[in-house]
C-alpha cells in the first residue's frame, strides 16, 4: 500500500500544478477583431493580434481619417436639418440613416487616430474652425458665405445656408442633389488614398475603405431613384 502511495501522490502535485494552466486556457476570452461600421467582428489568435498591433499606417491614412472627420461631419449636420424642412418619408428616413451611420464611423475614426496618438483635426483646423467651415452658422451681413467648399464632395458655405433656408420640394432636391455630390466626393478620397504607395493597407482601415465604397455607392444610386421619382 505504502508503494502505490509513494507513486500516487507526486502524480497528484503534477496534475494541481498543470490544473491551473488549463482551466486559464479553457476559459481565456477570444480577441475579436472590430469590423469596420456596420461589418460583424471576427475571432482572431494571438499572434494575429500582435501583427495588426504592428500594422504600419502611413501620414496619408491619417491625412484621410482627419479629412473625413470632417467631410462626414457636414453629412450629419446636413441629416440634422431634414425633421423641420420636410415631410417626405423617403427623404427623412434616407437622411437618418445617413446621419446615424456617419456619426457611428466618426466616432470609429476618431479612436482609430487616438490609438495610433494622431491629432483628430485636419492641420490648421480645430473644432472652433470647423464651425464656420461647413456653411451651417451664417456670414455677417458684410460677407456673403463663400462659394468654395472646404474640400471635394463637401457643400459650400453658401451651399448649406441655401439648403438650411429651404423648405418642401426645394429641400428635397437640394438635400438629394448635395448628399449625392457629398457621397462621390467620399467615394473620390478613398481612391486618392489607395493611388498613394501603401495607402490604405492598415487592416482596419481597408475594412473601412470597402465600407465606404459599398455603402456610398449604393446609397447614391437610392438618391437618383428618389430624384427622378420626386421630379
Amino acid at each position: 500500500m505504502g508503494y502505490y502511495l509513494k507513486r500516487f501522490v507526486p502524480a497528484l502535485a503534477v496534475l494541481a500544478l498543470l490544473a491551473p494552466a488549463t482551466a486559464q486556457a479553457q476559459t481565456a476570452a477570444p480577441i475579436i477583431q472590430p469590423g469596420a461600421p456596420g461589418m460583424p467582428g471576427r475571432e482572431i489568435t494571438a499572434e494575429q493580434s500582435l501583427e495588426l498591433g504592428r500594422s504600419r499606417y502611413t501620414p496619408a491614412d491619417a491625412a484621410f481619417m482627419q479629412h473625413m472627420i470632417v467631410h462626414h461631419g457636414q453629412a450629419v449636420e446636413m441629416g440634422a436639418l431634414i425633421e423641420a424642412r420636410t415631410t417626405h418619408r423617403g427623404v427623412r428616413l434616407l437622411g437618418q440613416r445617413i446621419a446615424l451611420s456617419q456619426a457611428s464611423e466618426i466616432a470609429m475614426m476618431r479612436t482609430w487616430l487616438r490609438r495610433r496618438g494622431e491629432p483628430l483635426e485636419m492641420p490648421g483646423h480645430g473644432e472652433h474652425h470647423m464651425a464656420g467651415a461647413s456653411g451651417h452658422h451664417m456670414a455677417s451681413a458684410e460677407a456673403a458665405p463663400s462659394t468654395t467648399p472646404l474640400m471635394p464632395g463637401m457643400l459650400s458655405p453658401a451651399q448649406m445656408v441655401e439648403l438650411a433656408a429651404a423648405e418642401g420640394h426645394r429641400f428635397d432636391e437640394l438635400f438629394l442633389t448635395g448628399m449625392i455630390e457629398h457621397h462621390q466626393g467620399a467615394i473620390g478620397m478613398v481612391e486618392a488614398l489607395l493611388a498613394e504607395p501603401g495607402g490604405g493597407e492598415d487592416p482596419e482601415m481597408s475594412d473601412f475603405l470597402t465600407a465606404i465604397i459599398a455603402d456610398q455607392s449604393t446609397e447614391i444610386m437610392r438618391m437618383r431613384n428618389m430624384l427622378a421619382e420626386i421630379g
